[in-house]
């Protein structure tokens, strides 16, 4: 048999019932009173955008431009191009490593802080990312150095008659284009994520610092009225 107790506390009666450990219900009480682990929710809005997902794509094209730039280069040394004359395939890709990295780094650590680096990272990539463009697209646009019209006495090198050469560069600006619109999108859902993720932070530190009444966490629990019926209830515990 269950012992049960009851004690009044004020208008609150407690009815207490003591259950063997034998009892089947003693082992459902047990497994419901454990507390749950404790989540921080201090970044749950910034994963949201799956910042693991978008690093890895800012790694990927990272990568892709630094090895355009040193084939380029290699390639290019004796009559550099204006992409690889400008070294913006280097310090993009440089760029984007560390924007990836940081962004694969906060999908493991919730840090309001890591959050705000990545941010400000992000504003590097989307002015990278415009600077990027702009270059590429007057490649397009340019004759391929060394064969501007030749004077009186000169002659334009033979390679330069090759339609081919300049159609390969081209083809190349246009594919570091289209990553350089990747990578500018996906800076911008980042800005957007953040900024959101760092204005709930920053708020609800103002809250909690002003003691703002109706915050959950100065919130005390509410005194029991001296009017009405009491109330009742009921709490088993295993002995």
């Amino acid at each position: 048999m269950a012992a049960t107790t009851v004690t009044d506390a004020g208008s609150v009666r407690i009815i207490t019932e003591v259950i063997p450990a034998t009892d089947p219900r003693a082992a459902q009480l047990a497994s419901g009173s454990q507390a749950p682990a404790r989540t921080s929710f201090q970044t749950q809005g910034f994963r949201r955008a799956h910042p693991k997902v978008l690093g890895t794509i800012h790694i990927f094209t990272g990568i892709v431009h630094i090895c355009f730039g040193l084939i380029l280069t290699l390639s290019e040394h004796s009559n550099p191009s204006l992409p690889v004359a400008s070294g913006i395939l280097f310090w993009l890709g440089i760029l984007l490593l560390v924007s990836g990295s940081l962004l694969v780094e906060s999908e493991r650590r919730d840090s309001p802080a890591l959050v705000k680096t990545c941010c400000v990272v992000s504003v590097g990539v989307v002015l990278g990312t415009l600077v990027a463009t702009g270059i590429h697209g007057t490649a397009i646009t340019r004759i391929v150095p060394g064969c501007e019209k030749p004077g009186l006495l000169q002659r334009r090198p033979e390679w330069c008659l090759n339609r081919e050469s300049k159609m390969l560069s081209n083809s190349l600006d246009s594919i570091l284009v289209i990553l350089g619109l990747l990578e500018f999108c996906v800076a911008v859902a980042v800005l957007a994520f953040g900024y959101d993720t760092v204005r709930q932070h920053t708020y609800s530190q103002l809250v909690r610092e002003a003691g703002i009444p109706g915050n959950p966490w100065n919130a005390e629990p509410p005194l029991p009225s001296s009017e009405g019926p009491p109330q009742s209830g009921r709490s088993r515990v295993p002995p």
